[in-house]
């Protein structure tokens, strides 16, 4: 990752409920007869943030700069791409000219519903892509000007303004302009596109990096570079620039006429678009290209001019560039009519959501060997080996991606350092579902890849298989952090990215748990006394509703050391055991209500070793599945944010509210269920009735 300046806010969130609808808008200022004026994203005094003379500063609609303004001048290209003087955005900038490479990326963020002749009205969007979403982006025309000029991002034709308008919808989504002044290339890019972002370090170059550049070349995959400001050898004598990003737009062979060698070149771009460009071998005037036919030299297009744009042979290119982007297409992006539609180069790509929950799935780091398993578990399943020289493997790109739920507010102390391991489902005799304790203290992870040097978006990996099953385990450094991510996995052939977990449902409670409860029976209230109290308490009809539960229930457990059962707590334990919904039980479903509940008592109370009275949120699927309950991880992630305190403990009446709702809500489901099938039908009238009674 090139880590060109600070990054600045996140991404804002609007006011729920609250959408901007670009089309809507439209008609409507078309029927006011007035220009879109955006509430969101206001105008502002940025000679606060730059050095620009305040009498030249204004903000001008395009109208207001040229007389015939254009949304595009025959189509865009990169070359409608300048950067601006004052603003420090050519990571975005290098970004924006690769994405005009491919018609059907560009389409998807830059609309062509929109232009300056008809139905003009001020307003225009963009589409970016936001942590697993397409985000529909609105802005008004007026840009930040000096003495009539545009400040930042702006065409080689003056009267284009696509490039200026898009820079504008990417500072909205940021909070401002100056949150843009240094970025990362890979995000620019994964925000254009959806795509995975592989990152390169050229300080240690693999054997086989130009190999894996010119097939994602092939495979449309866009490619940035950048140059770090400490790079040595001094880049800046061969007319590159320190701390600076570039677009790569081509990657090919050359073969050489006087040998029978061929040269791997690289074509890059500056984003300034001026004569600030490479001077070395292969440069625009060297002595190279006069020994290259005049139509090899055509059919790769060279061009002579002074438009920041070069080649450069391979070999100098990791010895003067410091980071490496390839950002892989997503296969609904692939350009068909550019590109062709060769069935070789397509890709799979595989996304699913998840989250660390603390006390239930944030496990930390595997040091932590207790609470490690209870991380989120994902099976990878390849079949299909690669079609390329890598004989009867499978490449495959895993990447993690930290979703931003809270606007990244003070990122520095909230971002999580993360990561994810990999491991080998194919070498162990032993692979429970999910993994266990016990499988990792007896196998080592396959591969794994942690990064929290500047705490990024998103971590990734490449890693050449055997065909075969893998698991992969994200995880945070600490135990019992919080956060949303999304996992993402990118292959040559299909595969099948899946929950690894185990199923849902009923199974035998434990043999130990059945006989602990019978004995803790006997050993407190004999049943006797607990009939005689049960019938004292009871009405004449001998039923009892919640509150004469609530009283038989606190004398039954007064020799227990536990605290009284909470009101809502026997609300659901009658729900639980009433299935006539008179709101009432009688003596013989009290006896198999105590037992459960005597249950539970046990199981908790194992967990619960040093008596304080709450378990932690990680010892919730272990405990449940004791009495009788499988559940996926999801659900317990949903049961620790409703049920565990702030330190993902869950105390015993807690427990028993989490345990009544989970066997009502079973129960609820076989009642309607197939025969052996897992699938029940519902209206939404029954839904609602049997969930509000639960």
């Amino acid at each position: 990752m090139l880590n060109i300046g600070e990054r600045g806010p996140g991404v804002r969130q609007r006011p729920a409920g609250v959408v901007q609808n670009f089309h809507e808008l439209r008609e409507q200022c078309l029927l006011q007869k007035k220009p879109f004026t955006d509430p969101e994203f206001d105008t502002y005094d940025l000679t606060l943030f730059y050095d620009v003379p305040k009498d030249g500063f204004e903000w001008r609609r395009p109208n207001e700069i040229t007389d015939d303004p254009k949304f595009f001048v025959e189509g865009a290209s990169r070359f409608d791409v300048r950067q601006g003087q004052y603003l420090g955005d050519c990571w975005l900038l290098a970004a924006i000219a690769n994405m005009t490479l491919n018609k059907k990326v560009f389409s998807k963020v830059v609309p062509n519903d929109q232009e300056f002749d008809n139905k003009y009205a001020g307003i225009f969007h963009f589409k970016f892509w936001q942590y697993g979403k397409w985000v529909d982006v609105v802005v008004d025309d007026r840009l930040p000007t000096n003495r009539g000029k545009l400040l930042f991002v702006q065409s080689s034709t003056k009267n284009e303004f696509w490039s200026a308008l898009l820079e504008k919808a990417y500072a909205k989504i940021h909070g401002s302009y100056e949150a843009l002044d240094g970025g990362f290339l890979d995000v620019a890019m994964r925000d254009f596109t959806g795509g995975i972002s592989e990152k390169y370090g050229l300080d240690r170059v693999p054997a086989n990096l130009f190999t894996i550049m010119l097939n994602s070349f092939q495979r449309q995959s866009l490619m940035c570079a950048g140059i770090s400001r400490q790079k040595l050898p001094d880049p800046e004598k061969k007319g590159l620039l320190k701390g600076h990003a570039y677009s790569i737009t081509r990657i090919t062979y050359i073969p050489l006429p006087t040998s029978n060698n061929i040269i791997p070149l690289i074509r890059l771009r500056n984003p300034w678009g001026n004569e600030s460009e490479w001077n070395g071998r292969w440069s625009d005037k060297s002595e190279e290209w006069l020994n290259i036919p005049q139509q090899l030299k055509q059919s790769i297009g060279l061009i002579k001019v002074d438009d920041g744009e070069f080649w450069m042979p391979f070999e100098d290119f990791v010895k003067y560039f410091s980071k490496l982007n390839i950002c892989h297409l997503a296969p609904g992006l692939l350009d068909r009519e550019t590109h062709g539609t060769d069935g070789e180069k397509k890709r799979d790509l595989s996304i699913l959501e998840g989250a660390w929950v603390r006390g239930a799935t944030g496990g930390g780091y595997n040091t932590f060997q207790e609470t490690f398993p209870s991380n989120p578990q994902y099976c990878i399943t390849l079949v299909d080996p690669d079609d390329n020289g890598n004989k009867n493997m499978c490449s495959v790109i895993i990447a993690l991606m930290l979703k931003d739920t809270r606007c990244q507010k003070k990122q520095k102390d909230k971002s999580l350092s993360f990561g994810f391991y990999v491991y080998n489902l194919n070498t162990s005799k032993s692979v429970p579902k999910p993994l266990d304790t016990h499988f990792f203290e007896n196998n080592d992870p396959l591969d794994k890849v942690h990064c929290s040097e500047f705490k990024p978006r998103e971590v990734c990996k490449r890693l050449i298989v055997p065909p075969g099953k893998y698991c992969i385990i994200p995880y945070t450094s600490n135990q019992n952090e919080q956060g949303a991510f999304l996992l993402r996995v990118f292959s040559e052939k299909k595969n099948n990215l899946a929950e690894f977990d185990n199923e849902v449902g009923m199974v035998e409670i434990d043999d130990k748990i059945k006989e602990l409860a019978i004995k803790t029976n006997k050993s407190g209230n004999s049943n006797e006394k607990l009939k005689k109290y049960f019938l004292k308490v009871s009405g004449s009809d001998k039923e009892v509703d919640w509150m004469d539960l609530k009283n038989i229930l606190d004398f039954a457990m007064k020799d227990t050391g536990h605290t009284k059962f909470s009101n809502d707590v026997c609300r659901c334990l009658i729900t639980m055991m009433d299935w006539d919904r008179s709101g009432k039980l009688g003596f013989k479903e009290f006896q198999r209500l105590w037992m459960a509940i005597r249950q539970w008592q046990v199981v908790f109370k194992m967990y619960d070793k040093k008596n304080k009275g709450y378990i932690k949120g990680f010892e919730l699927r272990p405990a449940l599945s004791s009495v009788g309950y499988n559940i996926k991880t999801r659900t317990i992630n949903t049961m620790c944010h409703r049920y565990a305190n702030k330190k993902g403990y869950i105390m015993f009446d807690d427990f028993i509210m989490c345990a009544i709702r989970l066997k009502t809500t079973i129960d609820i489901f076989k009642e309607r269920a197939s025969e052996n099938k897992n699938v029940a039908s519902f209206t939404l009238e029954e839904w609602v009735e049997k969930t509000f009674y639960s």
